[in-house]
């Protein structure tokens, strides 16, 4: 059942359209959503002008807006694609809310202290707008106070974690937030809105050596790093600690970006 017309999937550090929470949630409860990334200037105007970080998202962003426009295609939607702004995000996702008269905006936790206060304020704003802002769990399967020692703190030993961790987890924990399922709430992005992802020069950044490295871009490059590590993964523990032994999975920067689900590699 639909709780609202309108609403706005605001995409941070979750760039993928698959067993994505806000966009499951989005997707649910409202009658037409639509999908927005930030570049937010108030992260990218102190950055160096060749960034890999920078040009790992944009990448990943072209591949994040095609699933979108595939996905609402599957479902008789054209031009579901991604709003992609370079704004400071504190001031842009209020102002895009009023202008696509939305009634909530979702999104997944953001748990960096710069992050927690740009939130802070951007709820602060959409309520004064009366828009609903709400944000749900995503980046990782436990957070915040969901594991804790039996005095009550955070633990500061990795083992007595670790098995805290795996005594806490359910399948419950690993389920999978179906998208295809509800895709049909997928909105046209407005035509004046419907451009193609802004490029580096867009947004004032030039190329770096990005795509000559092992690091593929995307939902799609984070896969087949994980299905090349499945290959060897009974194998980390001897080759981890060798830089020239291919040992690790490679998949950090997918994590940090979310575009690899948490619940897909720990299940």
């Amino acid at each position: 059942m639909s709780h609202f017309d309108n609403g706005l999937m605001w995409f941070r550090r979750d760039l993928r359209a698959s067993d994505n929470a806000a966009l499951h949630h989005a997707l649910r409860s409202c009658r037409k959503v639509w999908c927005v990334f930030v570049f937010d200037r108030d992260i990218l105007d102190a950055l160096p002008r060749a960034d890999r970080r920078v040009e790992f998202i944009r990448e990943s962003l072209v591949e994040l807006d095609s699933a979108l426009r595939e996905l609402g295609a599957r479902h008789g939607q054209v031009g579901t694609g991604l709003i992609v702004l370079h704004d400071h995000a504190r001031h842009a996702i209020p102002a895009l809310a009023a202008r696509l008269g939305v009634q909530a905006v979702f999104t997944n936790h953001d748990d960096e202290p710069d992050a927690l206060a740009r939130d802070a304020r951007v709820f602060g704003d959409l309520a004064h707008q009366g828009v609903l802002m709400r944000s749900f769990k995503d980046h990782v399967v436990f957070e915040r106070r969901e594991v804790l020692t039996q005095a009550g703190h955070a633990f500061g030993v990795f083992t007595p974690y670790k098995n805290a961790w795996l005594k806490a987890l359910t399948p419950y924990h690993l389920k999978a937030y179906p998208i295809e399922h509800h895709a049909g709430a997928l909105a046209p992005v407005p035509a004046e809105l419907d451009r193609p992802v802004l490029t580096l020069a867009d947004i004032g950044f030039v190329p770096t050596n990005l795509a000559s490295l092992p690091v593929p871009t995307g939902a799609s490059g984070a896969h087949r790093l994980f299905d090349d590590f499945l290959q060897r993964i009974d194998r980390y523990q001897e080759a981890r600690d060798f830089p020239a032994v291919k040992g690790p999975s490679y998949l950090s920067v997918h994590l940090r970006f979310g575009t690899v689900s948490i619940r897909a590699l720990a299940s």
